[in-house]
């Protein structure tokens, strides 16, 4: 820690100094307005994504899709879905909206799957992205459809997601980006993970 007691010894004023310092101030600055610059630009196209109300990068997504009866056909590469946040208003339900396109939470024990035991697909309920199989349901005891793995780990998104003050694991639609719930590592054997999931965010597609 510097002694604010001890005298500094005077140095001598000359014309070199303020020349010197003038073209350090004017390298400084110009160095700053490029960076500047660098980062609007590197900002613009996510801007440009999230005035869409996408919440998500435009192009191609690659997915496994499975058919109506819930085979798997094989890998595909499709447009990554793209609407205005007024067109997914008008195409959802309320709670639906809420929960896909805001992050929501529906409350425990309200949804319409999370007591559901017949046979059948999950798919988004923003785009029909074939998500969970009921073979991997189980009853977490949430109140929250819970599955120990995703139909197939091409179809989902996993981001880290600290909001409500706590370290999770968001889990969306890799087609539409519509948010889907979270992922925990409290769930059953094989896998050992719990997918714990809205309903609002799904529609369940029952097989024979």
């Amino acid at each position: 820690m510097e002694n604010k007691s001890e005298v500094q010894p005077e140095v001598e004023s000359t014309e070199a100094t303020p020349r010197i310092s003038r073209r350090a101030f004017a390298v400084t600055a110009a160095g700053v307005c490029g960076a500047v610059a660098l980062w609007s630009l590197h900002r613009s196209p996510t801007g440009a994504v999230e005035a869409n109300g996408s919440g998500g990068t435009p192009g191609v997504v690659t997915i496994i899709q499975f058919s109506a009866d819930g085979k798997r056909t094989g890998k595909v590469s499709v447009p990554r879905v793209i609407k205005s946040d007024a067109d997914w208003k008008h195409q959802l339900s309320p709670i639906s909206y809420e929960v896909a396109r805001h992050a929501g939470t529906e409350r425990a024990y309200t949804g319409n799957s999370w007591d559901l035991h017949d046979r059948g697909l999950f798919r988004c309920i923003c785009c029909d992205n074939a998500l969970f199989d009921s073979a991997t349901k189980f009853d977490s005891g949430t109140g929250w459809p819970s599955f120990w793995q995703p139909i197939a780990k091409e179809n989902i998104i996993e981001n880290s997601d600290s909001t409500l003050g706590m370290d999770r694991t968001a889990v969306s639609c890799r087609e539409c980006d519509a948010h889907l719930g979270h992922v925990f590592d409290d769930g059953p054997r094989p896998t050992g993970l719990r997918y714990c999931m809205n309903s609002a965010s799904m529609r369940f597609v029952k097989l024979g």
